[in-house]
């Protein structure tokens, strides 16, 4: 068979092991059978292949001819080794739509927090108004009187006056703390004659305290000046306005606030500005707020 010789020896039976010729032929052509081909596929006649696709398979269904069955093979995909790698995931990029909307998210909160805060701030404050019930002191001129009011060389005029003011403090449980930089001037028509200030002190509750301030000052238009308050003397009615500036501070029981500023202004009529002579204050106008 092919190139292959076979050599058929037939042995002499033995008669002492028993062995027929025959027995030793079968055991000889045992050793020396050639290897045996592999198996050719078998042919498949009136046949024929039908492919179907179901996602990444591929099912090959034979259909034979002869008896009408139908076999289905399931293929393994073709390209599952061969797809190109996937391409690197880019960073996420904002877009403008979510940049307004961070912001205006920012907005908002920043909103909120300072409503809230005010909100916060505003009930304390009424709190504290409905608790103490803070009143603004009352203040009145009692007396005026100029010690001085003479022309110098230079034609300056120099004016020293003695105002007597009362402060009522007419709340029940707030203290008032005069602080330093108060400032207090006396006025004819937007000019200035005198300016001074008042001492430090506290106020208690429902306290009355009577002060006597020094004003003093010089004007350099004196001759003018002096002129015009002669001429209005004659008539027996001098306007003065008297403004007040004083800084204080709060004390609400134990507790001491911020500082605030009184700001007033009075408006007096006198009968005359003679220096040493009594004068007579014939209606007298007060009004004062406090300035945070």
């Amino acid at each position: 068979m092919g190139d292959h010789t076979i050599n058929k020896v037939y042995p002499v039976a033995d008669a002492k092991s028993g062995v027929t010729p025959a027995q030793a032929s079968s055991s000889l052509g045992h050793h020396l059978r050639p290897p045996l081909e592999p198996p050719q596929p078998p042919q498949t006649k009136n046949m024929h292949a039908h492919t179907q696709t179901t996602g990444d398979q591929k099912i090959n269904k034979i259909h034979s001819m002869a008896d009408g069955n139908t076999k289905s093979a399931i293929a393994p995909p073709l390209n599952h080794h061969l797809r190109p790698p996937l391409p690197p995931t880019p960073p996420p990029t904002h877009t403008k739509k979510e940049k307004r909307s961070s912001c205006c998210k920012c907005i908002c909160w920043t909103l909120c927090i300072l409503i809230t805060l005010l909100v916060i701030f505003a009930a304390i404050i009424g709190i504290l108004y409905l608790v103490f019930k803070p009143k603004i002191p009352n203040y009145s001129v009692d007396r005026l009187t100029i010690s001085q009011l003479t022309l110098n060389l230079d034609l300056s005029l120099y004016a020293r006056f003695n105002v007597q003011i009362s402060a009522t403090n007419p709340n029940k449980k707030i203290g008032i703390f005069y602080q330093k930089g108060s400032h207090l001037s006396v006025w004819y028509k937007n000019t200035n004659l005198c300016q001074g200030s008042l001492p430090v002190f506290y106020q208690g509750h429902q306290n009355k305290t009577v002060l006597n301030v020094a004003l003093s000052g010089q004007n350099q238009y004196g001759r003018t000046l002096l002129a015009a308050l002669q001429e209005q003397q004659q008539t027996g009615q001098i306007p003065l306005d008297l403004k007040v500036d004083v800084p204080v501070k709060i004390q609400l029981g134990k507790l001491k606030l911020m500082k605030v500023r009184i700001l007033g202004k009075c408006m007096l009529v006198v009968d005359n500005l003679s220096a040493n002579n009594k004068i007579s204050i014939k209606a007298t106008t007060c009004k004062f707020r406090l300035k945070l």
